[in-house]
C-alpha cells in the first residue's frame, strides 16, 4: 500500500518523499542475509538503506585498516627478529673469523719468532757474540721479505718488534716499522679499528721519546678518540689514553696541562675499580709525580705515599711496581730535604730489586744511579762515584754502550768526578756523552741540549768561553724548537747563558738574559724557592755587583742561597757564596764576606 511506502506530510496526506519498507524479501534470488538484515535495521532506526550501508562499509574500512596494520606491523617484528637473527649470524660468523685469523697470526709470528733466533751461522754476527740489535735487524728485514701477501701478520710483528727496539732506546729504528705497521693495519682493520689505534698508540709513544711532540699528540689523539669510540668514555682503554697523553704534555712543560687528564683518568678507574687496583695506583703515582715536576713536592710525596701504600696491599711486600712507587716517593722526600728518609728508601728499594730482578739487571742499575745521585747531594762525593760506576757499568753489560740509559748515567757521573775536582776527565765524559746523544737521539733531541747546557757552564770556568758560546746557542735553539720559548729548559739554558756573559765582564746584557729566565719560572708558575728561580735571581744579582750596585745585588744573591741547594748542578750553589763573599769584599765588609767564606 502507498501509506507503507510514502511519508506522511504535516497535515496528514501522503508526500512524495518514499520510506524504506521494513519488509525484506528473503526468498531465493531477493535479498541477500546481509540485506535482509540492513532492511531490518535500517526500518528500525528510521535510516536509509543507502546511508546504513554506507555505514556498514566504513566500519568494514576500518576493521580491514586495523587489520592490515596489525598484519603490518607482525611483519615488521618478524622482519626485525629475522634481521636480528642474520646479524647475529654473521656476527658469529666474523667472530669465528677473526678468531681463526687471530691464532694464524698467533701462529705465524710464535714461527717468525723462533726462527729468528735460530742462528745457522755465527760467523755473519759482526763480532764475536751474536746481539740482539743483530738478531733485531735481520728479523726486520726478513718481515716484508718473508710474508708478502699477509698484511695482518706483518704488521703484528712490524709492531711488536717496533716495541722491542723502543725499550733498547733505538727510536729511529722503531718508527718506521710502527709507521709501516699502522699503514698496513689500516688497509686491513680500518682507520677506526682497535688494532689500528693500538698501533698508533705505540707510535705515539716511541715519538715521545724521541721528542717528536707534535706528531706524537697528532697520534696519540687520534688513539684516543678511537678507544672512545670503540670502548665508551669511560674505559680502562681511554683512562690509559689519557695518562700517556698527560705524560707528552708534561714533556713540553705543560704540568697543569697534564693533571686533568690523569684526575680524569682516575676517576675513570675508581669508578670501574672500587678499592685497591693496579692501574688506580698507576695513575696516583702519576699524579704524584706531576705535582713533583711543578716543584710542589709536598702535594707529590702524599700523592706517592698513596700509591706506595695501594701497592703493598696488593703485592706485599716485594714486587717491582711497589719499588718503582718507593723510589719516586724517595726523589719527592729528596727535594723536600728529607734526604736521610730518602736514602733509607732507595736502599730499601735496591735490596728488593736485587732480590726480585738478580744482581745484575736495567732496574737494578736504575736504583743504584738513584742512590748515587742522592749521595752526592748529601756531599758523599766518593761514595757517590763507586756507585754511578757500578750503575754504568751493569748498564753498559745488560744494554751496550749507545743505550739512552748509559748516557744518562754517564752525565751523573760527569757531575760527581766534576765536583770531585776532576775537571777535565769530567769534561772529557760528558763530550763523550753529548757526542752519543747527538748520534743515537738526533741533533735535536732534548737531551741533547741537557748535555749541551752543563757542559757549557763547565766550560765557562775552563775559559773557553767560546766553545761554551756555541753550545749555549745549540742548547737554546734546541729547547725553543722541541718545547717553546716559555718551557722551564729554556730559562736553564738563559740562566748558562747570562753566567757567560758574566765572564765577559758583559753585565748588562747578563742582567737582561737573567730577568728573562726568571720571567719564564714564574709564569710556568714554579714555587718561589725553586732552584731554577733562585738561579735567575743569582745571576741578577752577581751582574749587579759587577755594577757595582751592592745595595741591590744583596738581596738578590742571599735569597737565591735555599733555593740552589736544590739545584742539579752542585756548582751553581757554590758559585752563589763565592759571589756573596765577592760582594762584601768589594763593598768594603770583610767580617761578612769572611763568614760566607768560611762555610
Amino acid at each position: 500500500p502507498r501509506a507503507l511506502v510514502h511519508r506522511l506530510a504535516p497535515d496528514g496526506s501522503l508526500s512524495a518523499e518514499t520510506l524504506e519498507p521494513i519488509a525484506a524479501d528473503a526468498r531465493p534470488n531477493k535479498d541477500t542475509r546481509q540485506d535482509v538484515k540492513l532492511k531490518l535495521i535500517a526500518g528500525l532506526l528510521d535510516l536509509g538503506l543507502n546511508e546504513l550501508k554506507r555505514r556498514e562499509q566504513q566500519r568494514r574500512n576500518r576493521r580491514l585498516a586495523l587489520l592490515a596494520t596489525a598484519s603490518v606491523a607482525g611483519m615488521a617484528v618478524t622482519s626485525t627478529l629475522a634481521a636480528t637473527a642474520w646479524l647475529a649470524r654473521n656476527e658469529a660468523e666474523r667472530e669465528r673469523q677473526r678468531a681463526t685469523a687471530e691464532a694464524e697470526t698467533a701462529r705465524q709470528t710464535t714461527r717468525f719468532m723462533v726462527d729468528l733466533f735460530k742462528v745457522s751461522d755465527p760467523s755473519e754476527a759482526l763480532g764475536n757474540t751474536i746481539t740482539a740489535r743483530e738478531i733485531l735487524d735481520k728479523g726486520a728485514a726478513r718481515i716484508s721479505r718473508e710474508l708478502d701477501g699477509q698484511p695482518a701478520i706483518q704488521a703484528t710483528l712490524m709492531d711488536t718488534m717496533g716495541t722491542v727496539y723502543t725499550s733498547l732506546g733505538l727510536y729511529g729504528s722503531a718508527m718506521p716499522l710502527m709507521q709501516a705497521a699502522l699503514e698496513k693495519r689500516r688497509s686491513v682493520f680500518g682507520n677506526n679499528a682497535p688494532e689500528s689505534a693500538d698501533t698508533l698508540r705505540h707510535l705515539g709513544q716511541v715519538q715521545t721519546l724521541a721528542a717528536d711532540y707534535a706528531a706524537a699528540r697528532r697520534n696519540i689523539d687520534e688513539a684516543l678518540e678511537i678507544k672512545r669510540r670503540a670502548h665508551g668514555e669511560r674505559s680502562t682503554e681511554v683512562a690509559a689514553m689519557l695518562t700517556m697523553k698527560a705524560d707528552l704534555l708534561e714533556r713540553t712543560g705543560d704540568y697543569r696541562g697534564g693533571e686533568p687528564l690523569i684526575r680524569e683518568a682516575l676517576a675513570i678507574q675508581r669508578s670501574l675499580h672500587p678499592g685497591a687496583d693496579p692501574d688506580v695506583a698507576t695513575t696516583i703515582a702519576s699524579l704524584g709525580l706531576n705535582y713533583y715536576q711543578r716543584g710542589e713536592y709536598e702535594s707529590a710525596a702524599a700523592q706517592l705515599r698513596e700509591a706506595v701504600a695501594m701497592r703493598r696491599a696488593l703485592y706485599g711486600d716485594a714486587h717491582p711496581a711497589l719499588a718503582e712507587s718507593m723510589n719516586n716517593l724517595a726523589w719527592a722526600l729528596f727535594d723536600q730535604g728529607k734526604s736521610a728518609e730518602a736514602e733509607r728508601i732507595i736502599r730499601e728499594t735496591l735490596a728488593m730489586q736485587r732480590k726480585l730482578q738478580g744482581p745484575a739487571h736495567p732496574d737494578v742499575a736504575a736504583v743504584l744511579n738513584n742512590l748515587a745521585y742522592v749521595l752526592e747531594n748529601r756531599g758523599q762525593l766518593a761514595g757517590a762515584e763507586a756507585v754511578y760506576r757500578e750503575s754504568l757499568e751493569m748498564n753498559r753489560k745488560l744494554l751496550g754502550d749507545r743505550h739512552p740509559n748509559v748516557m744518562a748515567t754517564m752525565s751523573n757521573l760527569a757531575s760527581v768526578m766534576y765536583g770531585r775536582g776532576a775537571h777535565l776527565q769530567a769534561i772529557d765524559m760528558l763530550r763523550q756523552c753529548l757526542s752519543l746523544r747527538r748520534a743515537v737521539l738526533g741533533a735535536s733531541h732534548p737531551d741533547v741540549a741537557q748535555a749541551a747546557t752543563n757542559l757549557a757552564y763547565w766550560l765557562i770556568d775552563a775559559g773557553a768561553l767560546d766553545e761554551s758560546a756555541r753550545l749555549v746557542e745549540e742548547s737554546l735553539r734546541i729547547r725553543i724548537a722541541a718545547l717553546g720559548e716559555m718551557h722551564p729548559q729554556v730559562a736553564s739554558a738563559l740562566i748558562v747563558k747570562a753566567n757567560l756573559l758574566l765572564a765577559k765582564r758583559n753585565a748588562h746584557a747578563a742582567a737582561e738574559i737573567a730577568e728573562h729566565a726568571l720571567r719564564i719560572a714564574t709564569a710556568a708558575k714554579l714555587p718561589s724557592d725553586h732552584w731554577l728561580a733562585a738561579a735567575a735571581q743569582n745571576a741578577q744579582g752577581a751582574a749587579l755587583l759587577q755594577m757595582h750596585r751592592y745595595a741591590q745585588a744583596e738581596p738578590l744573591l742571599l735569597g737565591s742561597l735555599d733555593g740552589l741547594k736544590q739545584a742539579p748542578i752542585p756548582d751553581l750553589a757554590t758559585h752563589a757564596r763565592e759571589r756573596i763573599v765577592e760582594l762584601y769584599k768589594a763593598w768594603g765588609r770583610p767580617d761578612r764576606a769572611a763568614i760566607f767564606a768560611a762555610n
